[in-house]
């Protein structure tokens, strides 16, 4: 996903109320399914080696579309292999 401008950002609100922000990695349909791929924005971590990937898919309800979590981890092991697959095909074609 090439974006020149700069991330996309949102906001969510989990269950107990509590508000992450969240920057777009990419975004893919699998099997007619909208799901994206969030890194948490967080300030100072820098430092860390290790990046948490947060997959959403988009859902409609009462006729609005909303982000919630995977149905299953078979659900959530296929769409993560999807997004890596996208990852490592777009940095071999960066060299």
């Amino acid at each position: 996903m090439t974006n020149e401008f700069g991330g996309d950002f949102i906001s969510i609100t989990d269950e107990d109320g509590n508000e992450f922000e969240l920057e777009l990695l990419d975004a893919l349909v699998h099997n007619d399914i909208y799901y994206h791929a969030f890194v948490p924005t967080t300030e100072g971590d820098d430092d860390e080696e290790e990046v948490e990937i947060i997959i959403l898919k988009a859902v409609e309800e009462d006729g609005e579309e909303l982000l919630t979590t995977l149905d299953s981890e078979e659900e959530l092991q296929t769409v993560y292999d999807l997004f890596m697959e996208r990852l490592f095909e777009e940095n071999s074609e960066l060299l």
